[in-house]
C-alpha cells in the first residue's frame, strides 16, 4: 500500500471517529430533548419541528454541495 493511500484512509478514519463523536452528542440532545418535553407536558414527537430539522439539513448539505436527498428520503421513510 502507498504512503499516500494510508494517509488517505487514516484521514478517513479520524472523520469516522469525530463522525460517531457528534452523532452521540446528537443522540444525547435528542434524549435530553425529549425528557425536557415530557416534563413540560409536550408531545415528543413534534412533526412541524421534524420537518423544520430536515429542511435546515437539506439546506446545510445543498451549501456544502452534497445532495441532500438522502436526509429528505429518510424522513419519508421515517413517516
Amino acid at each position: 500500500m502507498s504512503a499516500e493511500l494510508a494517509r488517505l484512509r487514516a484521514e478517513i478514519e479520524r472523520i469516522d471517529r469525530a463522525l460517531v463523536g457528534l452523532i452521540r452528542d446528537r443522540v444525547s440532545a435528542a434524549r435530553c430533548t425529549a425528557a425536557a418535553k415530557r416534563a413540560a407536558g409536550l408531545p415528543t414527537v413534534d412533526p412541524p419541528q421534524e420537518a423544520t430539522v430536515i429542511r435546515r439539513a437539506s439546506a446545510l448539505a445543498r451549501e456544502v454541495g452534497l445532495p441532500s436527498v438522502a436526509l429528505t428520503r429518510r424522513a419519508e421513510l421515517d413517516g
